[in-house]
């Protein structure tokens, strides 16, 4: 998997950017996930967390 960068918009000369990732259908699956589903953010010791709101 990779980070993605998109850019979002300019403003003021400055560009703000939205970062995506592309999570594989099977990895979704397994974690009984779907498109659509709210997601939690937590981050510990350089690691990103999602969790099932």
């Amino acid at each position: 998997m990779k980070i993605l960068q998109e850019k979002s918009r300019s403003y003021k000369g400055t560009n703000y950017y939205k970062f995506k990732v592309n999570i594989p259908e099977v990895v979704l699956k397994q974690a009984k996930l779907k498109a659509g589903d709210e997601l939690e953010v937590e981050v510990k010791d350089g690691k990103i967390i999602l969790s099932k709101i």
